[in-house]
This record gives C-alpha cells, structure tokens and sequence, in this order.
C-alpha cells in the first residue's frame, strides 16, 4: 500500500528563484544531501527536462529511479511520476510554488508524496526514510534557494 505525506515551508524568494532551483536537475547532487547522481535522460520540445535518471542514499543503500516530470501547470506546480525504480512501485509527487499575500519576495511551498515500496517495511523504517525524504525535499531545496536569492 502507498504512503502520502505532505509538508509545507515558507522560503525568502522569489516563485520564479524556486521554480528554477526545483527544475535543475543536474545541480540536485551539489545541494540535495541524498542525492548522489541526477541526469536528465529526456527534455521535451520546450527544452525542459521531461525525464530525469536519479542515485540517491536510502536506508543504508544506493537506488536507483526515473522519474518523468508533468509542466502542465509550470511555473505554479511541478509534478513527476515514478517511471521505473529499483526498490519502489511509486514515487509521485510535486511542489506548488505561491507567492505568499501577493509578494514575490516570499513564497509558500507545498510538497506532496506518495510513494510505495516494492518490499514491505516496519512502520518506524518507513517514517525514518520518509523525514528524510521531506528534509531533502524541502529543508534542503529553501536552504539552497535562499542561498542562491543571498548571492545573486
């Protein structure tokens, strides 16, 4: 069965800063902790990276996914599916980006999951993998766009 999760932050920059941090994919390694490897398999007409290959650090292990990305509603909301995975059957999920009270200088981020194992785990492994998941997800993604919003 497939677990959800859903997590929300507020990070000090632009919609369009996040949008941008969130669809370079290539640069994931240099700021998302458990991502070793990230490249992009397949861009659409548009030139966006439509289908990404990952290795990433899970539960002591390297594993390895592609994941295929939705622009239906870009810049507002990224949205992927699973494609093909080693030790998953699911890993869906997106970030929609806000302007928070109608000032870009600040936005809201909601980050949804669901993901599905192709081996059952205890509970409390499951809730440890999945914290790291929203960590890298949105602890990491606010630190690097603040970062680069501090830079630029």
């Amino acid at each position: 069965m497939a677990d959800q999760a859903s997590e929300h932050t507020t990070i000090a920059a632009s919609p369009a800063l996040c949008w941008e941090v969130a669809t370079d994919f290539e640069a994931y390694p240099e700021w998302a902790k458990d991502i070793k490897e990230a490249e992009v398999v397949h861009r659409d007409t548009e030139g966006r990276a439509s289908v990404v290959r990952f290795r990433a650090a899970a539960m002591g292990r390297s594993t390895t996914y592609l994941l295929g990305y939705d622009y239906g509603e870009a810049p507002d909301v990224l949205a992927w599916r699973l494609l093909e995975g080693d030790i998953t059957k699911q890993l869906d999920g997106s970030y929609a980006f806000k302007p928070v009270d109608g000032d870009d200088s600040v936005t809201d981020v909601d980050y949804e999951l669901t993901a599905e194992l192709v081996v059952p785990l205890p509970g409390f492994v499951k809730r440890r993998a999945e914290g790291r998941i929203m960590q890298t997800a949105l602890r990491d993604l606010k630190a690097r766009v603040e970062a680069v919003a501090a830079s630029g």
